[in-house]
């Protein structure tokens, strides 16, 4: 398989398991829970400010596949730095990342290397992220469409590609472009595993339905005609038909009707052949609308009439916050991002967008919750100082209402990166919530988000949970040195067949431990790192 290669690649192939875990710190919650967010699915919408590498691993814990479609609309890399995504990825923070992780080298990086650095660490663990059976869509332009391509073939198997899909964007030539008006954008599919991934047909539209009748008032109801003539000729699909009128037809050279002779003649005894009111003209195939698939499966152009364009996004934004917007001069329409998940999520699915931007996403997600009655939950990153003032305005402005529009209704909690589980010199930190730490020792042991587990009656505290039959166990203490002994053990009161026990130190002999199927981790030298 062809790979991409750039400056800079060997230090950013492996950069996602150097970065280091934050916890989510939670500002506030907004609007109205749902009533029912469906069995380990309470943590509700999110909406994360922070740099959104260090976002993404913070997300592990709780997501990782569980995304069912990730949306992305990274930097295009055009060059053009005078806007708020600084396309030309030369912004001051990503320099300095840079610096940081590729080194003295990354003074010679062109854009496109630069670009390519940024990009690949977090496709990694959106990779992680996204769930067996979903797929993730990434807008780009014909700046780095072709890398792009290239680096997910590496990250998702050039197996997992789903397409290419074509975006209409504009309407009217821009005469003012140097050679060619660019009015199409891309926008890249693919699926975790392209075995198990579901697209879902979309809806028929009035204009699909405008083409099914019933003229002869046939019992099965409406429905459409289709050419009974194959463009290849197959001799045993050579034949004359003769109409109700005694009028025959015959395939043109080097055609054929689509079904051998006795095929036809059955469609004719069961009025399935179309040959007009008169029962003169050419033969045609009749097709009901209620023997049909159910919607129509989705096609890799779509027109700026069916998913909107750019000058619809800007309308949208302007109406949204009241006036003009300039920070947003190519936002993504509303429409666009519907389509999405209109294709590749069912209703109680999870979509995540890691380069938030305005919220379209979120508000795609709403929309469609209020018009289907589905409970999709989104999670918004974004790393600009406008996460609260834009990113999620928008968002509580489309649940409220706006313009004279009903609100969606719905809620988010807004949140910031906080500080690191581990300090600079490998400790746990201890000025972090205990539940936070608790969360991420149990998914390090499961790879399973954490949920509450009833206690039985006199189980320690630092019972986590019980997975598989092994029994795990947090025994610490902030500003305290914990001991695994025969005390401690006296307080476990969970049977299993395995017990993982983490505490700084331990006074009983390994194997005696081992004869009894106990786990000594020592904290926190033995806590895995991911």
């Amino acid at each position: 398989m062809p790979t991409l290669t750039w400056i800079g690649k060997d230090k950013v192939i492996n950069h996602h398991h150097d970065v280091p875990f934050r916890i989510l710190d939670p500002q506030y919650s907004y609007g109205t829970p749902s009533p029912d967010l469906g069995e380990g699915r309470a943590e509700g919408n999110r909406i994360i400010h922070g740099d959104n590498l260090e976002a993404l691993k913070a997300l592990l814990p709780y997501y990782e596949g569980r995304i069912k479609c990730i949306y992305i609309d990274p930097p295009y890399n055009t060059g053009n730095e005078g806007w708020v995504y600084n396309d030309n990825v030369s912004d001051p923070k990503l320099k300095r990342w840079l610096g940081k992780v590729v080194g003295k080298e990354s003074e010679d990086l062109s854009r496109h290397d630069k670009w390519l650095c940024m990009m690949y660490p977090r496709l990694q663990l959106l990779h992680r992220l996204l769930a067996d059976d979903g797929a993730i869509f990434v807008s780009i332009d014909d700046n780095e469409q072709a890398s792009l391509k290239l680096v997910m073939d590496e990250i998702w198997g050039p197996g997992n590609f789903v397409s290419s899909i074509v975006w209409q964007k504009n309407f009217a030539p821009k005469n003012d472009a140097k050679h060619f008006s660019t009015d199409t954008e891309s926008i890249i599919a693919y699926a975790k595993s392209l075995t198990l991934l579901k697209i879902y047909r979309l809806k028929r539209s009035e204009k699909n339905l405008q083409n099914y009748k019933n003229p002869d008032n046939d019992i099965r109801g409406l429905w459409a005609s289709s050419d009974l003539l194959r463009m290849e000729h197959r001799d045993n699909s050579v034949y004359t038909i003769t109409s109700p009128s005694g009028r025959q037809w015959a395939p043109e050279p080097g055609t054929s009707w689509r079904h051998p002779e006795p095929e036809l003649i059955e469609l004719v005894k069961n009025n399935r052949i179309w040959f007009g009111l008169d029962g003169n003209t050419k033969p045609r195939r009749k097709r009901f609308l209620s023997e049909i698939k159910e919607g129509v499966i989705p096609q890799t152009l779509w027109k700026h009439e069916e998913v909107g364009n750019t000058q619809e996004a800007k309308k949208e934004v302007n109406s949204i916050f009241k006036g003009t917007n300039e920070r947003f001069p190519t936002p993504k329409p509303t429409r666009l991002i519907e389509r999405i998940l209109q294709i590749a999520t069912g209703p109680n699915d999870i979509i995540l967008d890691s380069f938030a931007g305005s919220g379209t996403t979120a508000h795609a997600v709403l929309n469609l919750n209020k018009q289907d009655g589905g409970n999709r939950q989104f999670i918004l990153v974004e790393m600009e100082d406008y996460a609260e003032t834009i990113t999620a305005e928008r968002v509580r402005r489309v649940i409220d209402g706006y313009g004279g529009k009903d609100g969606t209704g719905g809620e988010f909690t807004y949140y910031e990166l906080g500080p690191a589980l581990f300090t600079e010199n490998g400790l746990l930190n201890e000025d972090l919530p205990l539940n936070r730490i608790r969360e991420y020792i149990w998914y390090s042991e499961t790879r399973l988000p954490f949920l509450s587990t009833p206690k039985t009656e006199n189980e320690t505290p630092h019972f986590l949970g019980k997975l598989f039959e092994t029994a795990y166990y947090f025994y610490y203490q902030p500003n305290e040195l914990t001991t695994l002994d025969y005390d401690f053990l006296s307080t476990v009161q969970t049977p299993a067949e395995q017990y993982v026990i983490y505490a700084d130190n331990c006074l009983i002999s390994p194997d005696w431990l081992q004869q009894r199927h106990i786990i000594f981790k020592k904290i926190p030298r033995d806590i895995s790192r991911f």
